[in-house]
């Protein structure tokens, strides 16, 4: 393997790409954490081809696929933003997953693929971005806090019948 990466945009023919990478990443960095049938439904109906093909035909999000040699190993995914926060106004953006495969990790190309979905957020200029994140990963807050955004709230996540306690983020555009 040459270990070439590339991040390219992905479209509805993707569908299929986006639902193996989804299931692949967050089963890999969350899945012991709920019992087997919270993450089955989860997978089912928040990753599934259609479900991914239902975003990706969407204007208002876009996704993007980070490969190594042609293969998934990361995606992001950003739009409108639809987090729980009395402070969320329409025009506000959202990143709604930035997933990488442990074994491509600590190579810069996670930064890559957020600032691809940053760009793409302000594409018409500065405004307010948000981010849902697991309370407990501290590595995530870490890393979105290196670009601006700090917690403003918090809310419980779905996971079949698990609630997971997350965090929201938001960075606000500087005056």
């Amino acid at each position: 393997m040459s270990d070439d990466f590339a991040i390219r945009r992905a479209t509805p023919d993707d569908a299929e790409a986006m639902s193996r990478i989804a299931t692949d990443t967050f089963v890999e960095t969350f899945g012991a954490l709920y019992p087997p049938e919270d993450l089955a439904y989860f997978l089912l109906n928040s990753y599934s081809p259609a479900a991914q093909r239902e975003m990706l035909e969407k204007e208002s999000v876009a996704m993007w696929l980070l490969e190594r040699d042609g293969v998934p190993v990361g995606h992001a995914c950003a739009g409108s933003c639809g987090l729980p926060h009395p402070d969320v106004r329409p025009e506000d953006g959202e990143l709604k997953r930035l997933y990488v495969l442990r074994e491509a990790h600590n190579g810069g190309w996670g930064s890559k693929l957020f600032e691809t979905a940053l760009e793409w957020l302000e594409r018409d200029g500065p405004r307010t971005l948000w981010i849902g994140v697991w309370s407990e990963n501290l590595g995530a807050q870490r890393f979105y806090g290196r670009y601006g955004f700090h917690r403003v709230g918090e809310y419980k996540f779905p996971v079949g019948n698990t609630l997971d306690d997350e965090f929201i983020l938001r960075r606000t555009p500087i005056a």
